[in-house]
Formats: structure tokens, sequence, C-alpha cells
């Protein structure tokens, strides 16, 4: 959350191209990654406005505020929708990250936007789980051998599969939007 220019440009752009492909993935012919997909677009595109440079933007006050509500709103939505699907339930930390890190940068002085603000036990525990997810989620991507005599693993061919319905891409969006909020809660 504003750290140095080039670092701060780059989870711009990592966090905007996942927010991008989220709103493709939500042409899905399937509900529910549909609605997955729309909260993950949301957290792309929040996560690449809080990591805009101070030197290029600072935002006003009463911007912090409003995204505090608007990620409290997007995990009090998750948390109802974990009650039917529990993969909701990392939509629900993630929102919660959002609003803690919007709630820090409201509570700090004008200007000070990085560096000891926070509360360090709760800025280690998401740190702690957000590593733990991208470790997790980075081990599922690594394709496993195909067994003997088995189907192969290859690229899925003709079967009206779209770019919106690749778990590998999802889980590979969800991953870079991980990486992306440790490094936001780095710099915390």
């Amino acid at each position: 959350m504003h750290g140095p220019g080039s670092s701060g440009w780059l989870l711009v752009a990592l966090c905007a191209a996942t927010g991008a492909y989220c709103l493709l993935r939500m042409r899905s012919s399937v509900e529910e990654q549909r609605r997955a997909a729309g909260g993950e677009a949301l957290m792309g595109f929040g996560m690449a406005a809080m990591a805009v440079p101070a030197a290029v933007f600072t935002p006003p006050a009463w911007a912090w505020p409003l995204w505090a509500a608007v990620f409290g709103a997007a995990g009090l939505h998750a948390l109802w929708a974990a009650r039917v699907s529990a993969g909701h339930l990392h939509h629900v930390v993630g929102a919660g990250a959002m609003v803690y890190m919007a709630v820090v940068m409201a509570a700090a002085p004008r200007g000070a936007h990085h560096g000891g603000a926070g509360i360090p036990a709760l800025t280690a525990a998401l740190l702690l789980y957000f590593t733990a997810y991208v470790l997790v989620t980075g081990a599922r991507l690594v394709p496993v051998p195909a067994l003997a005599g088995g189907p192969g693993v290859g690229p899925r061919t003709g079967s009206g599969t779209g770019w919106g319905d690749r778990p590998e891409l999802a889980r590979a969006c969800r991953l870079s939007m991980g990486i992306a909020m440790v490094a936001m809660l780095l710099t915390m």
C-alpha cells in the first residue's frame, strides 16, 4: 500500500490484470463461478487502487472509509455465500483484510501511508494466512503426471470450455491476488 514507485506500479498492473480476467470469468455459464468471479474482480480492482504509489495519487480522506464500507459489504456477501460453499470463506478473509487496511490507512496521519501502521498481531496473522494460501494454491497449480495407462494431462480441447471456465486459470488468478495481498501487508 503506497510503497516504492516501481513495486507499487507492478502491484497495480498485477491486480488490475487479475481484476480484468475475473470480469471475463463472469461470462461463465456456471452461476457459482460467475458469483465468485465478481467478488474477485472487485478485490483485484480494489487492490490495484490501493497499490497506486502515493507520489502519484493520495486518495482523499473520505476514500478510506468508503473502501472499508464497500469491502465490509463484500465480506458480508461472501459470508452469506459461505453457508452454501465453504470456498467463500477465503473471500471473507480477503475482504476483511481489505477493510483492515482501509481502516489503518484512514487512521494514519496524512502522508504517512506505510511502515509501522496497524495492529502487529493482526497484520502477522493475515500475513501467515495469505502466505499459507499462496503456498497451497501454488502447489495445486503444479501439474501432476498422468498415471500409467490413464488419460494424459494436456490442454483442453473442443469441449466448449471458454476462458471463464478454466479452473487452473481461476486458481492462478487467486494466487496472484494472494501474492499481492502478502506484498501489501508487508508494507504496513
